[in-house]
């Protein structure tokens, strides 16, 4: 595997879309035995491109090209975009100094389902607490969960609007949020200064001492296939008459959560789904 020197850190970057081979899924990594120094670094390097950066509705270009600045200096290269107001842009590109590479391989989606698919972990920001409880993590701890789970699969960070963040729907598509602390006075955080801190907070958990980690948690279901379920749920829900989930948002919030919370693997969201469907197909026999 090729590898190129990291800004800042002469670390090897590897492609984005890499995936770290001889990593254990039941702890965090450790450096392999018989690998050089150099070759534990491109590992470690394939790890950080598994680590997603998700701008969801930007409004302006310039912040798109910050992010990527940002995100370049801490070796990160994973950039998603959904439904970017205005790109490509030449403002991006003034604002990326040097990291309009990262612009060019940026994918652009059109829903932020498409953006998590594939993801085994996903975080939102949010700079404000919202009605329904989230669990809500620190940024530094955000980070060394996000490095951790960056060994098996991928993983997503989202950041929303800049005048509103993300949508209740949007943070219910959220495993955790992370929350940056800033002065009660003043907590107004622009949003590629919001990425600078948790993507320099990643950076320095790739840098930390490896028996420090937290174990990785057991596979788990990816982020579409959790979607799936829960439509399936409330869809179940309708059909059994325990109650009308278009009426009952709270009531739908509150499931999301304890399966968010959960975090499922397929084989257990297989059975779960076997069990709506059979008393869905009870019920359909009962109304003939």
């Amino acid at each position: 595997m090729s590898a190129e020197l990291c800004p800042m850190s002469h670390t090897p970057v590897c492609p984005v879309g890499g995936s770290p081979q001889g990593l254990s899924p039941a702890r965090s990594w450790q450096p392999i035995r018989g690998v050089s120094r150099a070759g534990n670094a491109v590992i470690l390097a394939a790890m950080l491109s598994n680590i997603r950066i998700v701008l969801v509705g930007t409004t302006h270009p310039g912040n798109i090209g910050a992010t990527a600045r940002a995100m370049k200096n801490m070796c990160l290269e994973a950039l998603w975009l959904v439904q970017p107001r205005q790109f490509p842009h030449a403002e991006a590109t003034a604002r990326a100094t040097g990291a309009d590479d990262l612009l060019t391989r940026a994918v652009v989606c059109e829903t932020l389902d498409r953006a998590l698919r594939g993801c085994r972990l996903v975080v939102g920001s949010s700079a404000r607490m919202r009605s329904v409880e989230w669990p809500v993590l620190d940024p530094r701890t955000c980070a060394a969960m996000l490095y951790a789970e960056a060994s098996l699969d991928s993983v997503a960070l989202v950041f929303g609007r800049e005048s509103s963040g993300l949508t209740n729907e949007e943070l219910g598509r959220c495993n955790y949020l992370v929350h940056i602390p800033t002065n009660d006075a003043y907590s107004s955080l622009n949003l590629a200064a919001a990425v600078q801190v948790l993507v320099y907070e990643i950076y320095l958990a790739s840098r930390t001492d490896t028996e420090t980690c937290e174990p990785v948690p057991r596979e788990v279901a990816g982020a579409e296939a959790l979607q799936g379920f829960l439509e399936h749920l409330n869809q179940a829900m309708l059909d059994l008459d325990f109650a009308n989930p278009r009426q009952s948002k709270k009531l739908q919030q509150r499931l999301r959560r304890l399966f968010l919370r959960a975090r499922p693997d397929r084989d257990e969201l297989n059975i779960l789904r076997g069990i709506l469907s059979a008393a869905q197909g009870r019920k359909s026999m009962r109304r003939e």
